[in-house]
């Protein structure tokens, strides 16, 4: 625990030294605090980060906006902390590259409860690391347009490296492992989030969608990874050399 490097970033003081003490309680020692979205970024640049609990509304830039400039320079666990819990919420924070949200009022002990369960999820499977390019399998897939490098973490698309977040690659990752497989959502919420994840089937849309706009020439219309109707979704074998 004492080497995961946690940032929490909320403007209120009182909630951040809150859920600092409980990380603290429960052996994490290397946390990081921000109050600004500025602050974050700036501490982002700085540090490796393992988990970034991120409050929405912030006195700068909200915790959405930001999103995706963390998520380009760190393949970091993000939890959003947010008053907000409407599906549509939900669905924006997944779909700007955040893993995971909790509602306020919260109980703080369910932040420790998450990175536990992600830190378990890492411990169980080598290759589903907080940071992806520490992967110790080498293993490579290749497919007609792209391809995925699982030792280095990365996904190249018709020859250049795409950014990929940590739970997107995985998911792909997961595809490629099994060529023409159909799995249905809840097999791939076991699969990459865990038993213990708190997602639902929202995430793994949210995901498939991602992967998509990254391999497919037509997103909407997808050749590679792709629905069967009523049973799940399948990375396609005959498109694969």
């Amino acid at each position: 625990m004492q080497s995961t490097n946690i940032l929490i970033v909320d403007d209120e003081a009182a909630i951040a030294k809150m859920i600092k003490i409980v990380l603290q309680k429960e052996g994490f020692t290397q946390i990081y605090t921000a109050e600004t979205a500025a602050e974050a970024l700036a501490v982002v640049k700085q540090q490796p980060i393992d988990f970034i609990v991120l409050d929405v509304m912030l006195p700068d830039r909200s915790g959405f906006d930001i999103c995706p400039e963390l998520r380009r320079m760190s393949n970091a666990y993000i939890l959003f902390l947010t008053a907000k819990v409407s599906d549509l919420d939900k669905l924006t924070g997944f779909a700007i590259g955040g893993d995971d949200y909790i509602t306020k009022p919260f109980n703080p002990l369910e932040i420790v409860a998450r990175i536990n369960a992600r830190l378990r999820r890492q411990a169980a499977a080598p290759t589903d690391n907080l940071q992806i390019t520490a992967a110790v399998k080498k293993t490579f897939y290749s497919c007609s347009r792209f391809s995925v490098n699982e030792q280095a973490g990365e996904l190249v698309v018709d020859g250049k490296v795409v950014p990929c977040p940590a739970q997107v690659f995985l998911l792909l990752l997961h595809f490629c492992k099994h060529p023409d497989q159909v799995f249905s959502k809840t097999q791939l919420l076991e699969a990459v989030w865990g038993m213990d994840s708190y997602v639902d089937d929202n995430t793994v849309m949210v995901h498939i969608r991602r992967i998509r706009e990254r391999i497919e020439e037509d997103p909407g219309k997808p050749k590679y990874l792709v629905t069967v109707r009523g049973l799940g979704y399948k990375l396609v074998k005959e498109k694969q050399q």
